[in-house]
């Protein structure tokens, strides 16, 4: 059982007054500066959203800080950090049929959150809406945004670019289409942890696009430790190409996140790690089928293809 004490303030009174479409889930970890100045922003947002936000363990006083200065926002404070699967808690609290998850270092802007709802309503197959993401104050689009803007999956009909994955930390999602696939697997803690519930999701039948117009800033934090966040996505990458990827492509991604990981100087820790973890993810092993497996293929392709000509070559 997880040991979690939740404060619920006055939640119920702000979705009476909201449209009631989708809950804003905030995940934090030691961040109380940026967290509040976060929810400072959110809360102010038209519609009056309702927020929940999931205290992952922080040692800082920012669960204290957020309910004294928001009383009226759901607050969950875990007894230990959960990474990513802290998101699995606050979505169970979420009342609405969509959640816009966001970090402490991310805030939606204006508008998006509408537009995202729209999105999702007028196309019931979209399991999930991957947000644009400016980052800094200078607007500066994320790479990875840049990426999704150029997918070469086929578009389907779909109101964007089809994706294969999301961000995390900027996106709205069905939530019945999240409590289908079980929400994020905890042994990922964080970083990549996505790309097992994106692989699951198109399984199923569902799709991800990408939305340029809904739009989420990040500002992102110096308190990251950013050679354990490398480490795990090489492993979590890992672990999902054998959790779901055919023999042929999980040794591939394997030897490619080997040579990723040598360069970075954090080869034999990593793959210590992912070793020792192997035989659990194992036990989850469900082959995707030959058409999602192609798609994931596409992709892989498109990665290491020449990015073509233009302002956006960098970005590749």
């Amino acid at each position: 059982m997880l040991d979690v004490t939740v404060s619920t303030g006055a939640t119920d009174e702000m979705e009476t007054t909201a449209a009631g479409r989708a809950t804003i889930v905030v995940l934090t970890h030691n961040r109380r500066v940026q967290v509040l100045s976060t929810l400072e922003y959110l809360v102010r947002l038209p519609g009056r959203w309702p927020v929940v936000v999931v205290d992952n363990g922080s040692s800082d006083g920012s669960a204290a800080a957020i309910a004294s200065r928001f009383p009226f926002v759901m607050l969950i404070r875990a007894k230990r950090n959960l990474g990513a699967a802290a998101r699995n808690i606050g979505v169970a609290y979420a009342r609405t049929p969509y959640v816009a998850f966001c970090d402490d270092d991310t805030q939606w802007e204006p508008g998006a959150l509408e537009r995202a709802v729209d999105l999702l309503d007028d196309t019931p197959t979209v399991a999930v809406v991957s947000a644009c993401v400016q980052v800094g104050a200078m607007r500066r689009p994320d790479p990875a945004c840049l990426s999704m803007a150029r997918s070469p999956l086929a578009r389907e009909h779909l109101p964007g670019p089809q994706l294969l994955g999301f961000m995390a930390g900027a996106c709205v999602m069905r939530t019945r289409a999240f409590y289908e696939v079980g929400g994020y697997w905890p042994p990922f803690f964080i970083g990549g942890e996505e790309a097992l519930m994106a692989l699951d999701l198109v399984e199923k039948g569902w799709r991800i696009v990408y939305a340029n117009d809904v739009i989420t800033r990040h500002f992102p934090s110096v308190l990251r430790d950013s050679r354990l966040r490398e480490r795990l996505l090489i492993r979590n990458a890992i672990w999902v190409a054998w959790m779901r990827r055919p023999l042929r492509a999980a040794w591939h991604e394997t030897s490619v996140q080997w040579r990723a990981a040598r360069a970075r100087g954090i080869a034999w820790p990593t793959m210590l790690q992912m070793i020792l973890g192997l035989p659990r993810a194992l036990r989850y092993r469900r082959v995707i089928s030959p058409a999602v497996e192609s798609m994931r293929a596409m992709l892989d392709l498109a990665a290491v293809s020449p990015a073509p000509p233009g302002p956006d070559r960098h970005a590749a």
